[in-house]
């Protein structure tokens, strides 16, 4: 595949089998989740106030799960270029939630580190992908000192230096996975298996088993966090055998670990973030989302997994191998 054909062109989009199910296997439940919602409610087993929470979470999928899923059917760069404006809408509402938003010069930089790493990635060149988090760190540092405000220096440095590590570097690599020629049902596969682990926690809720951390999050508890575990685990298992084909990592043992990996890096974005509102005082980053709060509390799970799937297929297997590389710099 060439490196035009792999960023811009959705004529292959249902090649492999992983991304053609998990599409129709979304696709289908959308459509019958309101008559599940109903027979759910006609027997009693939901509240109507949870039959209309539920109502509005399903009106809400059915504007994002196109949005989710069009631009990596498109193409690679139109993925990229997807989670670059989700990092920046990330990125926005943390800066607002925080106050850092108030600190010009430090949420330019940070915007500006985004932008470069969205760049890099669409260049598949990894060398300036991973040098530019140590890079915009510096630079957060620097400009916040040609403030000349030692008074707060501290908490408005590490702020920003959190929220570029977080959806700067942090959501980039889910990014550069689109450099893979697999890129689609790894991806899906990615975000699914997230999705799988939030659909437990929310479906068990906090009236089954010991809370985890009451303090933090009193939802999540031992029980849930267990059967997410499981669940996103065997869900891996089954599509990573097709993901990985003819890979070191169609393994079971590889997929398990894999599996859980990303339950529990799901697991702890959702607990870091819930931290991070309980310690501001709020309850949601934003209200962006009816029924889920802000983006942020919709895709706070994917940070974490991003760096760790990145890491764990590019260590074994490599990602983006033979493909081209500093596409758009080397021209001329």
């Amino acid at each position: 595949m060439s490196a035009s054909e792999r960023l811009f062109s959705p004529m292959r989009a249902f090649e492999h089998p992983v991304t053609y199910t998990v599409t129709i296997a979304v696709a289908a439940s959308l459509v019958l989740a309101p008559l599940v919602i109903q027979g759910l409610a006609k027997v009693g087993r939901i509240t109507d106030a949870r039959r209309r929470q539920l109502w509005v979470r399903w009106q809400t999928w059915m504007v994002m799960a196109p949005l989710v899923f069009a631009p990596i059917l498109l193409g690679a760069a139109w993925t990229i270029a997807g989670i670059g404006l989700l990092s920046l809408l990330c990125y926005r509402e943390y800066a607002r939630a925080t106050g850092l938003f108030r600190e010009k010069a430090i949420s330019l930089t940070i915007v500006l580190g985004i932008t470069l790493i969205t760049f890099a990635t669409l260049d598949n060149w990894y060398r300036l992908f991973m040098a530019l988090t140590p890079l915009t760190i510096v630079l957060i540092l620097t400009v916040a000192l040609l403030a000349d405000r030692p008074q707060g220096y501290i908490q408005r440095t590490a702020l920003g230096v959190l929220g570029f590590v977080l959806f700067g570097h942090g959501l980039g690599h889910l990014g550069h996975l689109a450099n893979d020629p697999n890129y689609r049902p790894l991806i899906l596969m990615v975000l699914v298996s997230s999705e799988m682990n939030n659909i437990v926690g929310y479906v068990l809720g906090k009236r089954t088993g010991l809370p985890l951390l009451p303090q933090t999050n009193p939802g999540k508890t031992v029980t849930n966090v267990i059967s997410g575990l499981i669940l996103t685990t065997g869900l891996v298992m089954i599509l990573g055998q097709s993901v990985f084909r003819g890979t070191v990592l169609e393994s079971w043992q590889h997929l398990l670990v894999l599996g859980v990996l990303i339950s529990v890096g799901g697991q702890l974005g959702d607990l870091m973030f819930s931290s991070i509102k309980r310690d501001l005082g709020i309850k949601d980053f934003d209200v962006t989302i009816p029924g889920h709060g802000g983006l942020l509390d919709r895709f706070d799970s994917i940070v974490p997994i991003s760096a760790i799937v990145f890491h764990y297929v590019n260590y074994f297997v490599g990602v983006g191998v033979g493909e081209s590389v500093r596409i758009w710099t080397s021209r001329g």
